[in-house]
């Protein structure tokens, strides 16, 4: 998996790359369209990201596909069977928003996360690029939690950690893996876009 498929920019390509960027481009698509079958292909894309990662030494983003893989199965199990507090017997998870005044809690936690995970990074691992890659590490923890909830505001925190993440595997020379992330800032625009629409369809 880890044999070069083609090169482009001077980079080698891997089949590992080309695969979990297939996996994982198919997983955000079915976010989009609120289908609960994205979830196994994130379980899938994870597992495999966590292994390209730890090859290029981006260590805090393949242990995050750790997390993700574990919340994955989380974030499934609530999109077929969770509840919100009063929602209707049998009624499905809806999208929602979060109450006021949770936004400025969390972006609090992901600068926490953030710097603590910037200096374990640099103190305990080989890593040259620490600070970087700990800001969309910290993020994507948020992101999935609310995404896995069906939080509307999970789509802005994706917009944020794609561009990060852009930067960093470009840094990387990952070129496939950057130009994934740039579709996924597309992925998140369309979904805001489209839990909107939903949000207001249901509302009174």
């Amino acid at each position: 998996m880890l044999s070069t498929a083609f090169t482009w920019w001077g980079t080698a390509v891997t089949w590992l790359e080309i695969v979990a960027f297939a996996l994982a481009f198919g997983c955000v698509a079915c976010n989009v369209i609120e289908s609960h079958w994205g979830w196994p292909l994130a379980i899938a894309s994870c597992a495999l990201y966590a292994w390209l990662f730890y090859a290029n030494r981006i260590y805090g983003d393949a242990s995050l596909q750790v997390f993700f893989g574990a919340t994955s199965a989380w974030g499934w199990w609530q999109w077929l069977f969770g509840r919100r507090a009063g929602d209707p017997a049998g009624e499905r998870l809806r999208i929602t928003r979060l109450q006021p005044g949770t936004a400025p809690v969390l972006s609090i936690a992901w600068l926490a996360m953030w710097l603590l995970l910037g200096a374990v990074l640099d103190r305990f691992t080989d890593t040259d690029v620490p600070y970087l890659d700990a800001f969309p590490t910290a993020g994507s923890v948020i992101g999935q939690l609310l995404l896995a909830r069906k939080y509307l505001e999970n789509w802005w925190v994706w917009l944020l950690v794609n561009a990060s993440s852009i930067a960093l595997f470009g840094y990387k020379a990952l070129w496939l893996t950057a130009v994934l992330y740039g579709l996924f800032m597309l992925l998140s625009l369309a979904g805001l876009r489209r839990w909107r629409r939903s949000l207001r369809a249901v509302q009174p």
